[in-house]
């Protein structure tokens, strides 16, 4: 019942960021998701709604997901090409950065070598999906985009094998240099061989599914959602990576999607629509439990001599990350001075950094060091998402603002809609038939009030039904009104290259109200 309220709480809380941030797109559904965590924090009711920490399920239940609906926006040729560049981005730039961000915070802040070395592994895993949000509306170079893309996918496990070996660091006052290796070994390659397997024989039944009688579009769904929930409680009990499992098995189902676009469409534009709701709200929910978790920690210490600490060292680890990164990008890759600055600033931080600060028990290091972990991490977080967001306004081009792209859908929606309509007017077709599809295509326009739209939907309770003719004569009036419609997108788009993206999504909803009209209404 506790868990059950908490991710109720969770997702309500979660629902109302991604709204607020759909009414002020100027500012990233991150930093809305954060504050509103801190308001529940600081609301006492709301606070007890949710439960203590869980660092298993969050990374079960919301970190493998993300990370699963991440690998599969991913072509798996293109990390094929990149094996090189992502195993240096991966272990290479990941152990310079402990390095540089351990003993800097051992020498600056007074911290002692294990404790520092545990802050620095936490801080080496960054996530796309907070990059994405921070980047919206900008135009990053494409080398860019593709390298930390690649990074985020894989460097997770980097990040856990480092802090393992830094808490054991910390226990044992010495660090087991053959035992660290052979984990790191075992656990990527391992999860990575898992991922790969389970994906294949899960693929291999769906496909057979598929070209059966027996398919359900139904079940499919339900495999596909609970395919990263599985493969990473799988992999995770064998002891190997189910980060890396849950990401190389997303990378596959990339691959199967692309060549099951005709044969198993339904279930592939549903599937997108699925990613697309869990990615967003549990992205959201990331940020609301950050911001809670805060709250938590700070409360009654904002006023004495942690908070400083707190700031100072996640100062430190920023800086030192972003210092790693640049040379890396300078030295190793070969970037140009401002792709390097790109690069090192669009190392973001987000869902699993916070869960592998969690995971970290305040019984084993201390009251006083747990919460340094924590809100060091949290400052990190914090700098990562807002000094790129303040720096790239200026050295990034800016793609079309959503408020001038809006403008203009707007125009082109409203031609559409009037060139349907006319096509409509010049058929025959009785006229409560002729009626009801001219108020359907009124309302593509968003025009109709709510109390109008209320008022026709009480009419229509007491009305019958269209009968048989009236339903195939509604039906093609549709299929004319939208043929065109995607005539005039078609037409648009050509011409307005720049707001392409935005006409295809309008096209899409045009299809997708085709589609609707296709299907047999139920008596």
């Amino acid at each position: 019942m506790e868990l059950m309220i908490s991710s109720f709480t969770l997702a309500i809380a979660a629902a109302i960021s991604i709204i607020i941030a759909q009414a002020i797109d100027k500012v990233s559904a991150n930093y809305i998701s954060m504050i509103i965590g801190i308001i529940i924090g600081l609301v006492p009711f709301l606070n007890y709604q949710i439960a203590s920490f869980n660092p298993e399920i969050f990374m079960e239940l919301i970190v493998a997901p993300l990370l699963f609906f991440e690998g599969q926006k991913t072509k798996i040729h293109n990390i094929g090409r990149r094996i090189k560049e992502i195993i240096g981005l991966t272990v290479i730039m990941v152990l310079l950065a402990l390095i540089v961000s351990g003993f800097s915070i051992h020498l600056l802040a007074g911290i002692s070598l294990p404790l520092a070395f545990i802050i620095g592994s936490i801080s080496t895993p960054t996530d796309a999906t907070a990059s994405e949000a921070v980047t919206n509306g900008l135009r990053m170079p494409r080398r860019v985009t593709a390298s930390l893309k690649a990074e985020s996918l894989f460097n997770d496990a980097s990040g856990i094998i480092l802090l393992n070996m830094s808490l054991l660091w910390f226990a044992n006052g010495y660090i087991n240099y053959s035992q660290t290796i052979q984990e790191f070994l075992i656990s990527s390659v391992g999860g990575s061989i898992l991922g790969f397997a389970l994906a294949w024989i899960i693929i291999i039944f769906r496909q057979s599914l598929i070209r059966s009688r027996f398919d359900s579009l139904n079940a499919q769904n339900l495999i596909y959602i609970l395919t990263p929930l599985a493969l990473y409680a799988l992999a995770e009990h064998l002891h190997v990576s189910g980060i890396i499992a849950v990401v190389v098995a997303g990378l596959l189902h990339n691959a199967e999607s692309q060549q099951s676009l005709l044969i198993n469409s339904r279930q592939i534009h549903m599937g997108r629509d699925l990613e697309n709701l869990i990615s967003d709200i549990f992205n959201s929910m990331v940020f609301i439990i950050l911001g809670l978790m805060m709250v938590r920690i700070s409360r009654n210490k904002l006023f004495n001599s942690d908070l400083v600490k707190w700031i100072t060292v996640g100062i430190i680890v920023y800086l030192a990350n972003l210092l790693v990164r640049y040379t890396y990008a300078r030295l190793v890759i070969h970037y140009n001075r401002r792709e390097s600055i790109v690069f090192s600033l669009g190392g973001i931080h987000g869902a699993v950094t916070l869960a592998l600060a969690l995971t970290i028990s305040a019984r084993f290091l201390g009251t006083q060091s747990y919460n340094l972990v924590i809100m060091s991490e949290a400052i990190l977080i914090i700098l990562s998402m807002l000094v790129p967001t303040i720096i790239f306004q200026f050295i990034l081009p800016h793609e079309v603002s959503d408020e001038e792209a809006h403008i203009v859908v707007d125009k082109v929606r409203n031609e559409m809609v009037k060139r349907a309509l006319i096509s409509v007017h010049r058929m025959y077709l009785p006229q409560r038939v002729k009626r009801h599809v001219i108020y359907t295509l009124l309302n593509q326009k968003r025009v109709v009030k709510t109390r109008e739209y209320m008022a026709v939907l009480l009419k229509t309770i007491d009305q019958p039904n269209l009968t048989k003719s009236e339903q195939y004569l509604q039906r093609l009036a549709f299929f004319r009104a939208f043929a065109v419609e995607r005539e005039y997108l078609e037409m648009i788009g050509q011409k307005e290259s720049k707001y392409r993206t935005y006409i295809l999504s309008l096209y899409n909803d045009v299809l997708l109200a085709e589609s609707l009209i296709i299907e047999p209404e139920d008596e």
